[in-house]
């Protein structure tokens, strides 16, 4: 019972109502066998989340949103990458993972193995798992859902990645992603409030609340224009906001101008510009010139370099 959420599987916006515990996959490319692409302490989430000892990130197969420019396409649009993990597996990996001492469970892309994840938590939490619980996803949630999220959850790391209706059909094939997340963001902070602590240096961890992620995208300066101004206009000044920088064209973007290109620093300035005179406070900044360190490879055995 436990799984029957995954036939017929409405677990996404997509609704595709597959019948995913009978073996066929859904629109995310998964069945209800949990495929975990990679897991360990990672490094390369905001200070908030890694800390000292690092965020301990598990990576899901499989997406729903199918972004072509997604840094994770290796896992996010093919079919069959990763491991088939069993439920007392992914059990042992997860107390690996806090065994090891890292500041929170990340769980990365998990709306479409929640049955799976959900169970888990249970289960640690029986087991008297104190550390937080980070749902780290693309924004692209079904609403109904995030109170069921929230009754586990204790961070919510939402991206928002389009406020233009048109960019978001072009790039994911819904033009509903931006009220579709936006409503999910609006319970999100009902359920959780902003993120605290905030501390950019990562000094003292985030237990609880809600940061959201906007990843700039070149040529698109517009989009985000309008994403800071919705952003702030919802949640005001305070809502705790990631400015992302790190764009880099991916194979299939390579022929799809301009996403063919890197973010130019022109770009971002005018977005970090936006957002300052916005006001918001509580706003993490990303070098344009960072390395390509937290850049996977999924084909390696430890796809990101700049983890221990």
């Amino acid at each position: 019972m436990a799984f029957a959420s995954y036939t017929p599987c409405r677990l996404c916006p997509r609704q595709c109502a597959t019948d995913r515990l009978g073996g066929s996959p859904g629109v995310c490319g998964e069945t209800a066998e949990l495929r975990i692409a990679s897991w360990g302490p990672h490094l390369g989430e905001e200070p908030c989340f890694t800390g000292t000892r690092g965020s301990g990130a598990i990576f899901f197969s499989g997406c729903a949103c199918h972004c072509f420019f997604c840094q994770n396409w290796q896992i996010s649009n093919a079919r069959g990458k990763g491991r088939i993990v069993s439920p007392d597996e992914f059990h042992r990996l997860a107390r690996g993972l806090i065994d090891s001492g890292v500041h929170n469970l990340n769980f990365v892309t998990p709306d479409h193995f929640w049955p799976h994840i959900e169970q888990l938590c249970a289960r640690l939490r029986d087991e008297s798992v104190q550390i937080p619980f980070l749902f780290n996803s693309s924004g692209y949630q079904l609403p109904a859902m995030i109170s069921r999220y929230a009754a586990l959850m204790d961070i919510f790391l939402p991206d928002f990645k389009f406020a233009d209706p048109l960019l978001a059909r072009t790039v994911m094939r819904d033009e509903r992603y931006p009220e579709i997340a936006l409503e999910a963001l609006r319970l999100m902070v009902a359920e959780k409030g902003f993120l605290e602590p905030f501390d950019p240096a990562g000094t003292l961890p985030a237990r609880q609340g809600v940061l959201v992620r906007h990843l700039v995208l070149p040529g698109q300066i517009e989009n985000t224009l309008r994403v800071l101004d919705l952003l702030r206009e919802e949640f005001g000044r305070w809502l705790p906001l990631s400015l992302m920088s790190q764009y880099t064209p991916v194979s299939a973007a390579q022929t799809r101008p301009p996403f063919d290109r890197p973010l130019s620093s022109d770009e971002y300035q005018t977005a970090l510009d936006h957002a300052q005179d916005l006001g918001f406070e509580n706003l993490l900044i990303q070098p344009l010139d960072a390395t390509d360190d937290f850049l996977p490879d999924f084909d390696r055995d430890k796809p990101f370099t700049g983890n221990p």
